[in-house]
């Protein structure tokens, strides 16, 4: 019997373009307040501002060193958050670090669980990594839930790790191996999509 396939997700990944602006900054917006408390500020020097953000995503999505995506709802194709794989590592590490936000009408529905499977399969797949980390507040209850519910172990603590609106802010390290992944997506194949056909 053949293993059975994974449904189609409800959310799709597709890179930035230059059309996508003004919807974007306005979901920024509208999102600050949910959005601040787990987000670097922009560096030193940086156009804080959500257009010159936008631009930043848009020069840098899809690079040696960073693949980042925007999430859209498959049925629509409205964007509700971005997902990325940033820092790129080659040689003997072969790695990168997850970063991922979510407009807050859309949480709680399983669309970043969604979005990040197909990340991740992207991620192995497509960009034949053997690492993927995630680093986390403790305090983030649904980004904690969201990784354990992705396969990812928590591999260690760091405090004062990175700053955060300011402050410098402890993180737990969660991190998911080619290995892990192969033998979650062989316990069940129906959760795990093909690698999105991104462009």
């Amino acid at each position: 019997m053949a293993p059975p396939r994974a449904s189609t997700p409800p959310v799709l990944l597709r890179f930035p373009r230059g059309s996508d602006e003004r919807e974007y900054v306005a979901l920024r917006e509208a999102n600050k307040a949910h959005l601040e408390p787990w987000e670097p500020l922009p560096s030193p020097g940086d156009d804080p501002s959500q257009a010159a953000r936008f631009e930043r995503i848009l020069d840098t999505c899809n690079s040696d060193r960073a693949k980042r995506f925007l999430i859209c709802l498959t049925s629509t194709g409205e964007i509700i958050g971005q997902c990325s794989l940033g820092e790129i590592i080659r040689g003997p590490l072969q790695q990168a670090f997850m970063g991922y936000w979510l407009v807050q009408a859309h949480t709680g529905k399983g669309h970043m669980t969604a979005a990040l499977r197909l990340l991740l399969t992207y991620g192995f797949d497509t960009l034949a990594l053997h690492r993927i980390e995630a680093n986390i507040q403790p305090h983030n209850a649904p980004s904690l839930a969201v990784a354990q519910r992705l396969g990812l172990r928590k591999e260690g603590f760091s405090p004062r790790y990175l700053q955060i609106n300011g402050t410098w802010a402890d993180h737990e390290r969660w991190a998911i191996t080619l290995e892990d992944f192969r033998t979650l997506r062989h316990a069940d194949p129906s959760l795990w999509p093909a690698p999105p056909n991104v462009r």
